[in-house]
């Protein structure tokens, strides 16, 4: 009885893991084990050497930190658990990272597992929705473009909001494809799709509403059904979508200001005004309130380089995205020209109207927008390219037998790897036998699919296999390189030092950015002289030629006016300063960008009697308070929030604070020798660190009311190599 027992209960889990291995009954033995590979290949590749990036960006991390230790935080997104004010986003992104945190302790893993699996479930939803239509080879193709895209690989093993976003878009869509393909059950779709936007505008704002309009578009034209039911499914996918962005929303705006945090990024406190302004409007047109460096003008995307059509292929982005983005727009193509005479209804040609025009529309934000531009944003655009591929690819092949169809297959290829070629020849040392592989493969591949309908089809799988492989070998080369190393900061880019304007971010990187925006305010640019502070970064050379330069900068006291948004107090820099990240410094452009060094001593310090203060510490800018806050996990005032240009706290505000005992430090910046910028900034290079030209908004730094009111008032005490000042202790 025992033994037939347990053979009764074992024979359905049995047959479970069969049906899990084996999929479905009608696949090929081979669909179910290659998928499951692909996810197991993915999340190995995006787990390895996942610590080296540390806390990624500490700003995140800072509000994961506070969300692990206060719903309150949890809830508004805060940076610290006494509920000072808020990151710049809504919170959505941080509420997987907090929960782990919440669950097993604040860690590197911690924060940074939650961001792989999402990486592996975009893998996973790309899949199922390419292999409805376009088969299992086509899906196979598509996650594997998208796991190997080296921006891909970098935003799923970091804890921006962009590794949501990027899942939720892709869910998005896979649910208005299943609506779609029929009539009765689409509105269920339709609602998912809702909830899919909603939470996703939760993530990062007005950018998932992005592809709202192909989306709309295509399913009110190609859905089955009469209009009036595609209509009335459309409003219930809206109404879906307004509940799931709007909830959360509009506790914020009704919630009273003086017993929750400050909107950080607003200058109003007011979430609206952050959506529409700093993180809507603002970055299309460049004039962002309480951003350095927008407004762009001429061309040009404020400090965010040039804008225009060429901006996806150039020097910062091309490495990043656009490895296959050229096969994707020419099997966009072909594919809408090989559906071309399907009925009104056919599910390929809408999946390939609606993955495309995902692609489009955001490729055409991206390219024009004046506002603020990071490369890694790009990562949106990687499951609309990689679906495209693997669709396009699959549909050219089952028409191969047309002239038409083989060339077009062949074209694709050998434009791929022209671009991988002309991509792999900017890093011309790195890897140089790469480039000539990559150009001989896809040559050989391309002539040969000229002929693929003429030839056996197995030799033709060969050099359809020989076509890809030279496709993803230089975006693979990137990934791996990518894998390879940490990467922390604010800005962070995929692959080699030098394959976008430096390369990777983290300790020793140095990735410059040049501010391109910073006003010329003076005479000449490049060896600027002056009180500066430690540049943090690696290689970089300075543009500009020789002389003083006079405009403006953060950090140091080259003159000039600062931009838009930049409190009045921050001082200069010389204007032939570029924008370093790499090495934690103490502040300026590092104190935006990377934070600082936490050592010993300053951590001893703030840990000391912190439980009697609401705040063990204040100090200007959200990367230097997120930097102390997580060495210390004692929450730390972010003055001016991000930038430090938000107008929270007021003097009077912080004054009051200090009256009630509530903050026990001023953190200023770093004490350093004497010295001069010399056009090439080095990791340890050091200017003259005077109250003028601190690093990390001391006073004279950042908030100039307050910087000026603690310098003033209270004694100042090196610790550790930092300015502290006792808030306990007045003059």
């Amino acid at each position: 009885m025992t033994t037939l027992s347990t053979a009764v209960h074992s024979a359905p889990r049995t047959g479970r893991l069969t049906r899990l291995w084996r999929g479905r009954p009608e696949d090929a033995p081979w669909v179910r084990p290659a998928f499951l590979g692909l996810l197991a290949v993915t999340t190995a590749l995006y787990l390895g050497n996942l610590s080296a990036s540390g806390y990624a960006n500490s700003f995140y991390s800072a509000a994961v930190q506070a969300g692990g230790e206060s719903w309150k935080a949890f809830f508004f997104g805060s940076l610290d658990a006494a509920n000072a004010i808020t990151v710049d986003k809504p919170p959505a992104a941080l509420w997987p990272m907090a929960l782990s945190v919440r669950l097993f302790g604040l860690g590197s893993w911690q924060i940074l597992v939650p961001e792989v699996l999402m990486g592996v479930a975009t893998v996973a939803v790309l899949y199922a929705a390419v292999r409805r239509r376009f088969g299992a080879g086509a899906g196979l193709v598509a996650g594997a473009v998208l796991a190997l895209t080296p921006v891909a690989a970098l935003m799923f093993r970091f804890n921006n909001p962009d590794a949501l976003l990027a899942l939720l878009m892709t869910v998005a869509v896979y649910c208005v494809l299943r609506a779609l393909e029929q009539d009765e059950g689409a509105a269920k779709w339709l609602l998912w799709a809702g909830v899919a936007f909603g939470f996703a505008f939760l993530a990062k704002t007005l950018q998932a509403f992005l592809i709202l309009p192909p989306l709309t578009l295509v399913y009110l034209v190609c859905a089955p059904g009469g209009l009036g039911k595609r209509l009335g499914r459309l409003a219930l996918g809206g109404l879906a979508m307004l509940v799931s962005a709007g909830w959360w929303v509009a506790l914020v705006e009704l919630w009273p200001a003086a017993s929750r945090p400050y909107v950080g990024g607003s200058q109003n406190n007011s979430f609206l005004e952050l959506t529409f302004g700093y993180n809507g409007l603002g970055r299309i047109n460049g004039n962002e309130t309480g951003s350095v460096g927008g407004g762009g003008r001429g061309g040009q995307g404020g400090g965010w380089g040039e804008t225009g059509i060429g901006r996806m292929f150039n020097d910062a982005v091309g490495g990043q995205i656009s490895w296959l983005l050229p096969a994707a727009l020419i099997l966009l193509v072909a594919g809408l020209v090989v559906t071309r005479r399907a009925p009104r209804t056919d599910t390929a040609r809408s999946a390939f109207l609606v993955w495309g025009g995902s692609l489009l529309i955001t490729l055409a934000v991206f390219s024009f927008m004046a506002g603020i531009f990071h490369e890694y944003y790009t990562v949106a655009l990687a499951p609309y390219l990689a679906a495209l591929v693997g669709m396009g690819a699959a549909v050219l092949w089952e028409e191969r037998t047309r002239w038409p169809a083989s060339a077009a297959l062949a074209l694709t290829v050998a434009v791929t790897a022209w671009w991988s070629w002309s991509l792999l020849g900017r890093t011309p040392d790195w890897l140089p036998w790469l480039r000539w592989t990559v150009l001989v493969a896809g040559a050989v591949a391309a002539l040969g699919l000229l002929f693929a309908g003429r030839t056996d089809r197995r030799f033709g799988l060969a050099l359809a296999g020989l076509g890809l492989a030279a496709g993803l070998a230089g975006p693979f080369a990137y990934t791996w390189e990518t894998l390879g190393s940490g990467h922390q900061g604010s800005i962070v880019t995929a692959g080699p030092a030098g394959g976008a304007m430096g390369g990777r971010g983290g300790p020793g990187g140095g990735r410059m950015f040049q501010m391109g925006a910073m006003p010329q305010d003076g005479q000449g640019q490049g060896q600027g002289q002056g009180q500066g502070g430690q540049l943090p970064g690696g290689q970089g050379q300075m543009p500009g030629g020789q002389g003083q330069g006079q405009g403006w900068m953060p950090g140091g006291t080259g003159g000039g006016t600062p931009p838009q948004g930049v409190p009045q107090g921050m001082p200069g820099m010389p204007q032939g300063a570029s924008r370093g990240e790499g090495r934690p410094g103490g502040g300026g452009m590092g104190g935006l960008l990377n934070g600082a060094s936490v050592g010993a001593e300053a951590r001893a310090a703030l840990l000391a009697d912190a439980g009697d203060y609401t705040w063990v510490a204040a100090t200007v800018g959200a990367q230097n308070a997120a930097s102390y806050q997580l060495a210390t996990e004692k929450p730390v005032m972010a003055i001016g929030g991000f930038n430090g240009s938000d107008p929270s706290p007021t003097l009077a505000q912080f004054q009051q604070y200090v009256a009630e005992g509530k903050i026990h430090y001023f953190i200023g910046g770093s004490e350093g020798g004497t010295g001069e910028g010399a056009g090439q900034t080095g990791g340890d290079q050091t200017g003259a660190r005077t109250g003028a030209g601190r690093m990390g908004g001391g006073p004279g730094g950042g908030n100039s009311e307050i910087a000026a009111w603690v310098s003033e008032s209270f004694e100042k005490v090196t610790v550790g190599g930092a300015t502290f000042y006792d808030l306990t202790k007045s003059k």
